[in-house]
């Protein structure tokens, strides 16, 4: 079994992040193997509020381009994470 601190890695903190957050909806880097039903208990257990809804959206590996050096940003996962009306999490 995965560990519950491990899925989720961090909160993602963009301007359309600060503004969903004021309709309970958080955002989440979040490991590439984890599932929905393992965000919602590693949510749950963390942060101490009901999770209604998780939404998963994969993020593309990008080609880059640094002093004529090629590379590639890894990618990713991330968690919409929607909470019950009136809870909200303490992060930014």
């Amino acid at each position: 079994m995965k560990s519950i601190h491990r899925i989720i890695k961090n909160p993602r903190v963009t301007e359309k992040a600060v503004r969903a957050s004021s309709n309970s909806t958080y955002t989440f880097d979040v490991e590439r193997d984890a599932t929905k039903t393992e965000i919602m208990k590693s949510i749950k257990e963390i942060y101490k509020v009901n999770p209604v809804k998780v939404g998963i959206i994969y993020i593309k590996p990008k080609k880059i381009v640094r002093k004529g050096i090629k590379g590639v940003k890894k990618g990713g996962k991330k968690a919409v994470v929607t909470l019950k009306k009136g809870e909200t999490i303490n992060i930014y």
